[in-house]
């Protein structure tokens, strides 16, 4: 409670610009390594949305009357950018058919039919997947899941058991890494990685997770860039008057007149599912309201 109070309730105030009335954020091209943008005084990118106290903070940034705030999110976007990337036919058939990808990995991992799989098996197999994209080892995944180190490395040995082709495709990305000192996005934006064949293990292993997290995570920060452009182009070319107000990693925040929603909505989402062609469809969630936590949906 003291550091929402002091990060956000009592320091927003304080920020807003005195001619518009507004707060203003900077994004940052430059500071994070994966090619994501970063935002700075104040960083609008972490105020929380998991407790009711700090989805009140996001209430707080309302439209003008007549408007609405437009939130738009891409759904699984790392795991769905991995399907593509290793090619495995098991992820790729569950993205196709649109069952629930936790649910599907915990019923593949706990050797269960998905009815079976309760919502403790399924927030399990969340961490299992997010951990497997950072590579996460099996004392990692048994503190984050609280389980003992070897029932971690068991289900990290039944996920790559049944996603086969993640395990070759994770493997290669390594081999490639430790053979051309980079690796590399979807969209050919290089990272070069120095420490992956360093004698000091912790150094090294830091570079191999790295390696690993790169080619997914950089791709969607390429991919949501390319689409921040196409709609920011469209928006000007067509004369509307709504505006991209933010961007939160995976989400895009606009502002729009009533008049112009549905255009837009319809607009945002076809751009960013349609900005690249994947084996699998991207997917958008998007939502509006009268203030960002509406938006969310």
């Amino acid at each position: 409670m003291a550091k929402l109070r002091s990060t956000y309730i009592d320091a927003l105030p304080s920020l807003i610009n005195q001619e518009t009335g507004r707060i203003h954020t900077s994004y940052n091209q430059t500071v994070t390594a994966t090619g994501r943008l970063s935002s700075s005084n104040p960083n609008l990118q972490n105020i929380p949305i998991r407790t009711p106290e700090g989805r009140r903070i996001r209430q707080a940034f309302i439209a003008p009357d007549g408007w609405e705030i437009v939130s738009a999110d891409y759904s699984q976007i790392e795991l769905r950018i991995l399907a593509h990337l290793s090619d495995d036919k098991t992820l790729i058939d569950a993205f196709m058919e649109d069952v629930d990808i936790h649910t599907a990995t915990a019923a593949n991992v706990f050797g269960l039919f998905p009815e079976m799989v309760t919502a403790e098996m399924r927030r399990q197999a969340k961490v299992i997947n997010f951990g497997i994209l950072y590579g996460m080892s099996a004392f990692g995944l048994s503190k984050e899941l609280n389980v003992p180190q070897k029932t971690a490395q068991a289900f990290i040995d039944e996920y790559f058991n049944k996603y086969r082709e993640v395990r070759a495709f994770l493997d290669g990305i390594l081999a490639n890494a430790r053979k051309d000192g980079f690796v590399t996005t979807l969209l050919n934006r290089r990272r070069y990685l120095p420490e992956i064949n360093s004698s000091n293990a912790p150094v090294r292993q830091f570079a191999e997770r790295t390696a690993i997290n790169t080619p997914i995570q950089g791709t969607a920060a390429d991919l949501i860039k390319v689409a921040m452009i196409n709609i920011s182009n469209l928006i000007a070319k067509k004369r509307l008057m709504a505006s991209m107000i933010m961007q939160v990693h995976d989400e895009l925040v606009f502002e729009v007149p009533l008049a112009e929603k549905k255009e837009v909505l319809a607009l945002v989402k076809k751009e960013m599912e349609e900005v690249i062609k994947l084996k699998v469809p991207l997917k958008v969630d998007i939502s509006s309201g009268r203030n960002w936590d509406e938006a969310h949906g």
